[in-house]
């Protein structure tokens, strides 16, 4: 993958952020390209060896079929969850930890439907919280939208609510 300064990417754990550079660091008595991300929705800064980072989930933003198979996982039916809560917790952390954006929509979505039907534990609304940043900022990103209308199309996704597809969004956006 080439990496060009300002070039928008998506970190699988973080969401949207943008190329500040590239360095070459000695490490081990090796010297390696580093790539410097800057995450859109923070202040935070990652730097990762640029010859692994692919291995590592840095990908490019989601095209429009891929952000439509997103909007499904949203709508899809809900996976069983088990009753323990430090067994539920840990598989929706094991989600999470994929850097999947399809699977974290999965959790996204089992958690606001647990959240709306029975309420769910503080744990886990800070795992929603935490779920629901890259999935927002990479919807955000891909389809020009505000974060309001992004945080929209996910609960309308994920409670059988009419919306459109990415590309009636582009159209209309």
């Amino acid at each position: 993958m080439q990496f060009n300064t300002g070039q928008l990417l998506i970190h699988p754990h973080h969401g949207p952020a943008r190329v500040e550079g590239t360095m070459t660091r000695v490490v081990g008595g090796t010297e390696r390209k580093y790539v410097t991300l800057r995450v859109q929705r923070s202040d935070l800064t990652v730097s990762l060896p640029a010859d692994t980072a692919e291995e590592a989930g840095i990908r490019l933003i989601l095209s429009g079929e891929q952000l439509q198979e997103v909007l499904d996982e949203l709508r899809a039916p809900s996976v069983p969850f088990d009753r323990q809560f430090s067994r539920r917790m840990k598989n929706q952390q094991d989600r999470l930890l994929q850097g999947d954006l399809r699977v974290t929509a999965g959790v996204v979505r089992d958690l606001i439907r647990r959240d709306r039907a029975d309420g769910v534990s503080p744990a886990e609304k800070d795992l929603l919280k935490r779920a629901k940043e890259p999935l927002l900022g990479e919807l955000v990103e891909a389809l020009r939208v505000t974060e309001e209308r992004a945080e929209e199309l996910v609960l309308g996704a994920v409670t059988g609510e009419d919306i459109p597809t990415p590309a009636e969004l582009a159209i209309a956006g």
